[in-house]
């Protein structure tokens, strides 16, 4: 068990493997579209995954913990929540499957190499400077709006790192599908499979689950819906089987 936890952190249980996560309310925890990407996205036996933006490591974990990979690795700017992330990884044994960076993501293709992956996942920020609600922490404001990389800097330093025919996941918001097509095409990450999900049946998607493949034909397929909540206000059976519960 661990025993470095420090002043205001806790241990989270994922629900998979047995594995455990160290988060720190008030800065920034990972949320439901983490979990949705972790499911939708898939590393093939053999295959290394790269998450951009990784935050305390839940996609690579959660990633590892559904997948065959071979290994897999997080990159993230910000000291804190990178140090987290590596203290969970070795919290959990992963510390030979998983490597965490601390780096900046548009300089990403140089620190990992052209060609250098089969997978790629990002949970990037969705809001663009000062749209929607700035949050006063400076932690959570990064995580949230693209205040260090935009969405150009992702899919650039993508379309550099995949290997050829290599995916690219990622889980955004609706409106800005038309400017997501858009830059994927223009850097050869064609958009293959999407997935909408609703908070409600009656209500407007508020994700997008989005994945790409570097130099493929233009074809792309939209699954069924997700829905999240019951008009009850609890958990489709969907969503408890992907949280595990």
């Amino acid at each position: 068990m661990i025993t470095d936890l420090k002043p205001g952190e806790r241990l989270d249980d994922l629900q998979i493997k047995g594995y455990e996560i160290i988060q720190k309310p008030g800065t920034f925890c990972f949320g439901m579209d983490a979990v949705l990407l972790s499911s939708f996205a898939s590393v093939r036996e053999g295959e290394a995954a790269l998450d951009l933006g990784t935050g305390t490591g839940i996609l690579p974990i959660l990633l590892e913990a559904k997948n065959e990979g071979s290994r897999y690795a997080g990159l993230e700017i910000q000291e804190e929540s990178a140090d987290m992330a590596r203290r969970s990884i070795l919290h959990n044994g992963l510390q030979d499957k998983i490597d965490i960076v601390t780096g900046d993501i548009r300089e990403a293709a140089g620190l990992f190499g052209a060609a250098s992956f089969h997978v790629i996942t990002t949970n990037p920020p969705y809001m663009i400077g000062d749209h929607g609600l700035k949050n006063d922490k400076e932690a959570l404001y990064i995580a949230r709006h693209e205040a260090l990389v935009s969405l150009e800097d992702i899919l650039r330093e993508s379309a550099k790192i995949l290997r050829p025919k290599g995916r690219f996941y990622m889980v955004h918001r609706p409106f800005r599908l038309p400017e997501i097509f858009a830059k994927m095409c223009s850097f050869k990450i064609e958009p293959k499979r999407i997935r909408l999900v609703y908070p409600y049946v009656d209500k407007e998607p508020n994700m997008v689950l989005i994945e790409g493949l570097k130099d493929g034909r233009p074809r792309m397929q939209a699954e069924p819906p997700l829905i999240v909540y019951e008009k009850n206000g609890e958990y489709t059976e969907e969503l408890r089987s992907l949280y595990g519960v």
